[in-house]
């Protein structure tokens, strides 16, 4: 498997993405700052990682959804390739037009960071194929515009197409309002494109892969990712 970690100005997961990716796969991804104009040949999966590019200005992801790179991200996703966006990934990547809907400041107007009690909403994927449908899981959060909003028609999509890849929910799996912790439409906390080969969430899956972490859940993600591209 041959990941691609993209870099802009203000991204502070790419050694955390980098070294979870490594330590599943045994593959090493390359790391692509974000004024290249391509990607390596032979590119398999190309991730946005997490931090605050650009500082957040303007919106969130929206001067990196312009850079150079993000032209050959959007080739790369309508020829089939798989794209993963975490966190200001996700933020990135909605900007850039690959899945539907905006990231707004989170209900409470303050910054989250804490560990998310998740639900799977779908296991037919190539990011939660090692999931149960139903399965809850644990990630860590840490984001201050994570409200996932959408328009109707948009929401009835990814219903009825089986899009919403997570859903946050309390430790019984129940989608409660308390268990919503950033106010998001749906309780939403990742979606898939129409082709199912772009995923954007907002918790961090590569922050709870190794036992020191404090949970193994996220493996679940990148063992889907690596099973997916080896098949392919």
């Amino acid at each position: 498997m041959k990941a691609v970690v993209l870099l802009f100005p203000g991204i502070n997961r790419e050694t955390d993405m980098v070294k979870a990716i490594a330590d599943i796969t045994g593959q090493t991804p390359a790391v692509v700052w974000h004024t290249e104009t391509a990607l390596p040949a032979g590119t398999d999966l190309v991730v946005v990682p997490g931090g605050f590019s650009y500082g957040d200005y303007l919106r969130c992801g929206a001067i990196a959804a312009r850079s150079p790179v993000m032209d050959a991200v959007r080739a790369f996703a309508a020829a089939g390739g798989d794209v993963l966006g975490v966190c200001t990934g996700f933020q990135i990547i909605t900007e850039a037009g690959l899945l539907p809907g905006a990231l707004m400041r989170n209900g409470g107007l303050k910054f989250i960071c804490k560990i998310a009690t998740l639900r799977v909403e779908t296991a037919a994927s190539p990011f939660t194929s090692a999931y149960q449908k139903g399965q809850v899981v644990r990630y860590p959060v840490a984001h201050g515009e994570g409200n996932y909003r959408a328009d109707a028609e948009a929401l009835r999509q990814l219903e009825a197409e089986d899009r919403i890849a997570l859903r946050y929910c309390d430790a019984t799996g129940a989608v409660t309002e308390a268990a919503n912790i950033n106010g998001s439409l749906g309780s939403i906390a990742g979606i898939l494109s129409a082709n199912r080969r772009v995923l954007g969430l907002m918790p961090h899956p590569e922050n709870f892969v190794l036992p020191h972490h404090g949970g193994r859940d996220g493996r679940g993600l990148f063992e889907s990712l690596a099973h997916a591209l080896v098949a392919a």
